[in-house]
């Protein structure tokens, strides 16, 4: 479990293709207090330390062909910048909002522009990411836990802060490049549940009441 706030950028030392996907290797700008088997939200997607080069600080990854086909770790090459975050403990306080690391599908930047000191992209997502999307909610762009400000056809867009855009990679995207999207978790639960035919009545009730439904 991750909160979308970016802790520190990587970059890609290497990127090593094996019998079933490929071995990632990252280099953090700042030194990561991680064990083998940890788990690092890279660019937004959830994977597992499987190996420690203490001499050079590097991360490595074992990323399968799954999470090559839908998420755009395939894409990366040596010295891109990735953002990385390490997992939530219970003790930490939760400041972006509840992320899995598991990728719900691949966006397209469609526009990029200045409007004062911030940044606006409009991102077009799939069908299946754009269903969870609303005006004021949350969304992962590559592991950035941001808000969403409008919604248009087939897109979306986002505000970026000055501070978002030094701390962590968003500011290297332009027009035409792929991110990774993760939709709010609390949306997929609640459809879930809407669409079981053995739902409470009362609940329902509720929470129909309460404008939820």
């Amino acid at each position: 479990m991750f909160t979308g706030l970016v802790e520190t950028i990587g970059t890609v030392a290497a990127v090593e293709k094996t019998a079933n996907g490929i071995r990632l290797s990252v280099m953090p700008l700042v030194e990561f207090d991680l064990q083998i088997g940890d788990s690092v939200s890279v660019n937004g997607v959830c994977l597992t330390v499987t190996k420690l080069l203490t001499h050079d600080s590097k991360l490595c990854f074992d990323v399968s062909p799954e999470t090559l086909r839908s998420t755009n770790l395939g894409e990366l090459k040596v010295r891109d910048r990735v953002n990385l975050e390490r997992a939530l403990r219970l003790s930490d306080r939760l400041g972006g909002h509840i992320v899995t690391g598991h990728v719900d599908g691949v966006g397209t930047v469609r526009n990029r522009r200045q409007a004062g000191e911030y940044t606006f992209y409009t991102i077009e997502a799939p069908a299946e990411v754009l269903r969870y999307i609303v005006k004021k909610g949350s969304v992962t762009i590559d592991g950035i836990s941001l808000t969403v400000v409008e919604l248009v056809g087939g897109t979306f867009s986002v505000a970026i802060i000055p501070h978002t855009l030094k701390a962590t990679t968003i500011g290297d995207k332009g027009t035409g490049d792929r991110v990774n999207l993760e939709a709010d978790i609390i949306g997929k639960y609640v459809e879930k549940f809407l669409s079981r035919e053995d739902s409470d009545a009362k609940l329902m009730e509720l929470l129909k009441e309460g404008g939820f439904a």
